[in-house]
Formats: C-alpha cells, structure tokens, sequence
C-alpha cells in the first residue's frame, strides 16, 4: 500500500509565539532544530533569500539578538522538543516528502520486545549516569566537571550562573529577574541572557559526548520551566548549600550539647570558603550575597571559636579571631571577643593593645568612639574582672 515518507522537515506547534507568521513560525522551528538556511530553504519549498528574511525578522519582532539567541528560544518556547538541539555532527541532507510502494512488514513480536527493553535499559542507564558539576561559590566563581575545571566565560555570563546556582533548589529564574539582578538599572542594549544560557549550558557539558548539550536537552544542566530557568535537580553541586546544611546541623549539634560535633562541622564550613565569596563578580545580587556570605562565614567563626573556649582550647581560638580580626578590623564584636580570649590566656597587654588599634581604626575610618560592646570589655581587662 502506499506510504508517505516523511524527512525532517519541521511542524509548527501551538505554543509558537503569537507576534510571528505561520511561515516564520516554521523558520524558527526549522533554526531551532539546528538546520541550515539551504536545508531549510529545501525542506520550505522556499528561495534560500526568502528564509534569510524571514529569520531577520523572526529575530526583530522577538528581540533576539542573532541566530545562537534564536536556537534557545527555539526551545524555550516549545517549538523543538528538547533533546533535538543544535547538531555537533553535520546535517543530514533534507529531502522533500516523497510517495513510495512499500509492501508491508510484520515485525517479530519478540523482535519488538527486545527493542522496547533496550530503550528502557538505555533510558535507565542514562538516568543513573546523569553528569554532575560542582559549583563553588564561596570564593571566585569556579565550576568543574569529573575533576576539571570548566571554562565559564566572562563575568556576566558568570554572573548569570552565579544567580541560578544561588537559587538552586528553590525557585527559578525569569529573564526579567535575572537581568534585575545581574545588571540593575544598566540593563543591556538587547536580550542577551538566552545567549548566555546557551553558552553556560555548552561551558557546563564541556568534555561530554552530548550532541544536544547546547540546547536543552534532557541532560542540561540549566533547564527551562514555566516560570523561568534553573539549574536542574541533583545535576549540580553548590558550595553555598553544602555550608547551609552543615550550619543547619551546628544548629542541631549546639542543642543537642555536643560540642565536639559543634567543632567539627564549623571546621567543615568554614572549609568550604576559599576567600571572598563571589570574587570580582558584577550586578546587584553578587554585591548583596557578596555581603551575606561575609557575615555568615563571620559567624561560623564566632561559634567555633566560643565551643573552642568552652572546651579549653584557647590557643586555637586566638589564631582563629588574630586572623579573622584582620580581615575585619571594624568588627567591634569580633575584636571584643579577641580581648577576652587574649585576657583568658593571661595576656592582658596584649588584650589592650587590641582595644587600642580598634579605637584608633573606629576614629580614622569612621570617625567614631568604641561601641558600648567593645568599652565594656576594655574595662573588664582593666578590672582584672
């Protein structure tokens, strides 16, 4: 009987953006499968010149900037379904439907049994060897992949995976949201955050065999949902939310009254940090985690250093708040705790000396006296309290 062979050639869907033609809609679709102006120009029945203005205007009407821009928004739209990207391997030539006579064919149904199992074993495997990408940021931005580390370019684009990786786990992203927060009131020119994600999904699959690894697919490591991007459920490991759980469990540590278990997971936070947290990285959102990070790693040390007094262990403590005290020379409560360390230790001088520098450098900088924190324990040490 007769049977219609069909080829590639691309199908519209009803989740197309509205602003575009039936014909464009097919364009887009067509980019976003990774095709090429001839191929598309072939599959259309179309003057390649024609495809060449439909695309300029698809990425007019949709601000996109150029065609990379039109592949993920491809994509994101639902035009392509994932895991039918960008190729890496070069096109297949792309034939018109033609009308053939085939005689029928019964296949085994053994034969298909063993094909529908191999497709369930393939899907599992794949499921079970998902690739993983470390994430720190608690420190300049960094990210690896079996042991190496990836190329993330530059730091806007950085700063785009900074926000999604800050976010992980909890919500997604918009693009309004992420330009908000990676650019502020200086938004770019275009619409650039798409590209970005492009790039950050190749930059994160770096070294895979993934063919689709730019576009998508079912092993992206950034996805795209209703409400926005996200980096994908159990793909990533973040440094920020591993030294969240070890605070949540210092927490539990502290009521439980184990200090060594307290010590313990404080050394393994503070660990985690490798110097300032999101180092050189751009936009309003970096600036305020930049912030809280501090803060957070700040207290972290304060705890370990009050479970090493309790536990005696007052020469540990010094060192902790001697180099934490540099770091932050304005930090009136982290040098009041210092005092007290050093006068427990029998160095009462050296205690003074500190309450000394720390009002000298409250004056210079900020032009004001010691807190009532930092007085109080300069005169306990005077005391002899």
């Amino acid at each position: 009987m007769p049977t219609t062979v069909t080829t590639d050639r691309p199908t519209t869907l009803i989740t197309a953006p509205d602003t575009l033609t039936h014909q464009e809609r097919q364009v887009l679709s067509a980019v976003g499968c990774g095709l090429r102006d001839d191929e598309i120009a072939a599959a259309l029945a179309l003057p390649e010149e024609a495809v060449a203005g439909h695309l300029a205007r698809v990425l007019v009407k949709l601000g996109l900037r150029d065609r990379v821009a039109a592949v993920v928004h491809a994509f994101d739209c639902g035009l392509v379904v994932p895991g039918r990207g960008p190729r890496a391997r070069a096109a297949r030539p792309v034939t018109r439907a033609v009308s053939v006579q085939r005689a029928p064919v019964q296949k085994a149904p053994v034969q298909k049994a063993s094909a529908q199992k191999a497709s369930v074993q393939a899907i599992s495997v794949r499921a079970v060897a998902r690739p993983q990408v470390r994430i720190s940021l608690l420190g300049p931005l960094q990210a690896w992949r079996g042991g190496r580390c990836l190329e993330l370019g530059h730091l806007r684009q950085q700063a785009v995976l900074a926000a999604l990786a800050l976010g992980a786990g909890r919500r997604c992203l918009s693009q309004r949201e992420l330009l908000d927060d990676v650019w502020g009131l200086e938004p770019p020119a275009t619409n650039v955050v798409p590209v970005y994600i492009y790039r950050l999904r190749k930059a994160l699959h770096d070294g895979c065999d993934d063919d689709d690894r730019g576009g998508g697919g079912p092993d992206a490591v950034i996805e795209r949902g209703p409400r926005g991007y996200q980096l994908a459920p159990g793909a990533v490991d973040v440094d920020v939310a591993r030294m969240e759980e070890l605070v949540a469990g210092i927490g539990r540590a502290d009521r439980a009254g184990d200090p060594l278990q307290a010590l313990h997971l404080c050394s393994q936070a503070l660990e985690l940090f490798r110097g300032e947290p999101l180092a050189g990285l751009p936009g309003p959102l970096a600036e305020l985690e930049r912030l809280r990070l501090v803060e957070r790693r700040v207290a972290i040390v304060r705890r370990k250093v009050e479970w090493q007094l309790r536990l005696g262990q007052d020469a540990e403590a010094i060192d902790e708040l001697f180099a934490l005290s540099a770091a932050h020379p304005l930090n009136e409560p982290l040098a009041a705790m210092l005092m007290r360390a050093l006068y427990r230790d029998g160095r009462q001088a050296d205690a003074l000396t500190v309450f000394e520098r720390a009002r000298r450098r409250l004056a210079d900088d900020l032009g004001v006296p010691p807190s009532r924190l930092l007085r109080r324990a300069h005169q306990m040490i005077l005391r002899g309290e």
